[in-house]
């Protein structure tokens, strides 16, 4: 090691004792954020950051270690100065800025345009800012509906006109006065010169006072109109993974314009975390570690909000992987999020464990215990891809996902809206789709561009389940996009990106559905009339259709929802493949990549954003094909694991480093109960005696049953519709109810037992084979048949063991 080295290793671990440990190993890159500098204007300052990576994935703020400087021999070296990290610009030209640490070196060039006058202070651009950053537009201050203290600002800015108006045209002379700046109103509350119940915002010395003194001084100038508009927003560096307990990390915020024009925002933007726990966030950027875990700091300025993803690792702690060959892509994008966790996953399941959860998973029933007899004697080492074949062939998956899309879709009978034919033929069509493995980005665009009768053309039903254009364009962001845009029907989403201009110009899409009577009064003609408008309610007026994040299209002469199906399907879509795909994920595994699955924004990102994408990548590759994904899932090392916990991911529930026990769904529950106890004379709603749940088309019916443990009522299109969490009402009706006793009395499968001269040992493999295919263990064996007499009794001893394992855990969750 050369006598360089040996200093900037001393150097380390006197400056940065959370790295003293783990000191010896080897930084491999060196990256400076941001990645290219523009200081547009003579007073523009940048800040910078440099990032030192080790090979085992581990970061380090360097930017106080690292020797920085203006490179004299590339560019103009007078172009740029650079004090305490912060760049600024000394003359017009272009300069290249370096970082040294460790033996490694970035780069970054910083284009200056000093001779260029700074820009009078603007409304939208420096007094907005402020309001949001100092919180006077959040909703328990001046942003509540009606104000606070007699004034009142538009919630987290989403009517700038207006906050102009209030702010210049209320109190004239009082709340702001332009001659004598310092004796504002507002600018006295800001530094409580005055009283004010918001406290102390900022001193007198700030940025944030003088800004706005420099405006009210100005004469209040109001530039919302003709501003140039943030279109994007960057937060650097992208991902950070620092040692538990108290390392740094510094993250700065740069907008850029409509003009081209690029700022650091960092002093004006508004910091949080998801985990302060884990990473907590100062409003300066600067994040502090804290206890092992996982966090996402945000950054929210003008409309937009952007996310860094921060793992917190322990420092210096002994880690070794195991040594397991990924099956597919799904556990090489698993493995490597693990890998920089320091988890390693639990084993493979056993061949009866995994029997029985990808049956339960894919078909909705229980193996037969002929079935588990051929698996487990099958020696082919491919049988576990064989048998997710043969059960993704059955029909039983397509009834499985039918109903899954239909409680999303909201398929149910409604009195004057929707009648029982229409409301069957509609459940039909998605159970079709579904068997055909149709392309799914075919199947929305059929459902979202449809017109015609409801007899003829059932997927139309969509308009008639909800006839509000308002409620249809958010059910079809929430359903088809994971987006919730419902926030921004009144204000600005306050964590994600989308604002009132978006949520009423994606509604203009659905401004032109007309209905009519059929002759028969059960059918409905839903059509596009070719006109009608969706208004804003500030500024009154008609928005144009425009995609969610996207362009607005030309959509004159033409049907708007087939405009907005084409888009929606499309496989270049940032949200449709992915929002689906993640929906799959989480019936296998039990949560999604993004949880909840249908709240995909920027506050609420994936656990493992390469995984998020690469399932989108896939479904599109596949042709949309659902059963290619499923296969994809299911032959996955991630789906097939134990349950069983080891000393690293026993306290890990987001990264998929083992199987969560899933309580079975309501109605995969009970086709599991009348299978295990051969009951087939239970009626359901609209079917015969021993059809299966999963078949009900009507969302609105069911049983005391179904609704107990928690059957979608499809009266919204939530993923939370369908609830899997045990309550005590399920534990007392499966100890008390009909459900299990009055099952096991009509199945008659201990009778005929009996009748067969079988003994206990043999009645108590059967059962145990029937609702858990697996036999008994010695203890359980020995327990259980020293509680089943041969005399008088026994029949009801053994029913009473039957209805003790339909009662465990074990058989009600899916493992």
């Amino acid at each position: 090691m050369t006598t360089c080295r040996r200093a900037l290793v001393l150097v380390l671990a006197t400056c940065a004792p959370a790295l003293a440990e783990t000191a010896p190993t080897e930084f491999v890159r060196l990256e400076v954020y941001p990645p290219q500098i523009m200081l547009d204007h003579a007073a523009d300052t940048q800040r910078v950051v440099a990032i030192a990576s080790r090979a085992d994935g581990m970061t380090l703020d360097v930017t106080d270690l690292a020797n920085w400087r203006v490179d004299p021999e590339h560019g103009e070296p007078d172009a740029v100065r650079l004090e305490s990290g912060v760049l600024s610009g000394g003359a017009n030209g272009v300069a290249r800025v370096s970082a040294e640490f460790a033996g490694l070196t970035a780069m970054v060039d910083a284009h200056s345009a000093a001779d260029t006058p700074a820009p009078p202070v603007s409304f939208r651009h420096d007094v907005m800012p402020v309001f949001m950053r100092a919180g006077c537009n959040a909703g328990g201050c001046h942003g509540a509906s009606r104000g606070k203290d007699g004034f009142r600002l538009s919630l987290f800015g989403f009517d700038p006109a207006g906050d102009h108006h209030r702010l210049t045209r209320e109190m004239t002379a009082r709340r702001l006065n332009p001659s004598l700046p310092d004796e504002s109103l507002m600018l006295e509350k800001a530094i409580a010169a005055v009283p004010h119940s918001g406290g102390k915002l900022f001193d007198q010395e700030s940025v944030y006072y003088q800004k706005l003194r420099d405006w009210v001084a100005a004469g209040s100038p109001n530039d919302v109109a003709e501003a140039p508009t943030v279109t994007s927003l960057s937060i650097y560096p992208p991902a950070a993974a620092v040692g538990a307990g108290g390392q740094s990390q510094r993250f700065i915020a740069v907008a850029q314009y409509s003009d081209g024009a690029t700022r650091d925002v960092t002093h004006l933007a508004v910091f949080q975390s998801n985990n302060d726990v884990s990473a907590a966030i100062d409003d300066m950027g600067l994040v502090t570690s804290g206890k092992r875990g996982e966090a996402f700091v945000m950054a929210r300025f003008d409309t937009h909000t952007v996310g860094s993803q921060v793992l917190v690792l322990p420092s210096g702690q002994p880690f070794e992987p195991v040594d397991e060959l990924p099956a597919n892509y799904v556990d090489e994008l698993v493995g490597q999020k693990l890998q920089t966790l320091r988890i390693n996953p639990s084993p493979l399941a056993d061949d009866e464990e995994f029997l029985r959860r990808v049956t339960i998973d894919i078909a909705g029933r229980l193996p037969t215990v002929d079935e588990r007899k051929v698996f487990l004697e099958d020696a082919d080492p491919a049988k576990r891809a064989a048998k997710i074949d043969e059960l993704l062939a059955g029909t039983e998956f397509a009834q499985v996902w039918a109903a899954k899309w239909c409680d999303l879709l909201m398929v149910r009978e409604l009195p004057n809206r929707v009648e029982y034919k229409p409301m069957f033929l509609y459940s039909q069509w998605v159970t079709e789709q579904i068997a055909q493995d149709r392309p799914f980005d075919q199947v929305v665009r059929d459902l979202i561009g449809a017109s015609g009768t409801s007899f003829d053309t059932p997927q139309v039903n969509f308009y008639q389940a909800e006839p509000d254009q308002k409620k249809i364009a958010e059910n079809v962001a929430q359903v088809f996009l994971g987006i919730r845009i419902q926030c921004a029907q009144c204000h600005n989403h306050p964590f994600d990106r989308w604002t009132m201009d978006d949520y009423y110009a994606f509604t203009a899409f659905f401004s032109q559905i007309s209905r009519k009577q059929g002759e028969d009064y059960r059918e409905v003609l839903v059509y596009n009339r070719g006109s009608g408008e969706s208004k804003h309610p500030v500024t009154g007026q008609s928005m144009a259709p425009k995609f969610l994040g996207d362009e607005a299209p030309d959509t004159k002469g033409k049907d708007r929802r087939v405009v907005a199906a084409d888009w929606i399907a499309a496989s270049e879509n940032p949200y449709f493949a992915t929002s689906v795909a993640n929906r799959v994920w989480a019936h296998f595994l039990g949560r999604g990549v993004v949880e909840p699955v249908d709240d995909i924004r920027v506050s609420n990102p994936p656990s493992n954003p390469a995984l998020f994408d690469a399932l989108g990548e896939r479904f599109v590759e596949s042709g949309f094909s659902l059963r290619a994904l499923v296969r994809d899932i299911c032959n996955s090392n991630a789906y097939q694991r134990s349950c069983e916990p080891n000393d690293s991911n026993a306290t890990d529930t987001s990264n998929f480093a083992r199987a969560m026990p899933r309580r079975i769904p309501a109605e995969s529950l009970w086709d599991c109960l009348s299978q295990a106890t051969a009951s087939k004379q239970d009626k359901l709603p609209g079917l015969p005696p021993g059809a299966k749940a999963t078949q009900i088309a009507d969302g609105s019916k069911g049983n005391y049953f179904l609704k107990t443990f928690g059957k979608a009522s499809r009266e919204s299109v939530c993923a939370c519709g369908a609830v899997t969490e045990p309550t005590l009402s399920q534990a007392l009706h499966m100890l008390n109810g009909d459900a299990t006793q009055g099952k096991i009395n009509r199945g008659k499968l201990v009778s005929e037992w009996l009748s067969q001269d079988l003994t206990n040992d043999q009645i108590i493999d059967q059962i145990y084979l029937r609702c858990l295919s697996r036999t008994p263990s010695a203890e359980e064996k020995q327990k259980l048949v020293g509680l089943t007499p041969d005399g008088d009794g026994r029949e009801q001893a053994l029913k009473d063991v039957f209805w003790a394992v339909l009662n465990s855990r074990e058989f009600l969750f899916n493992h």
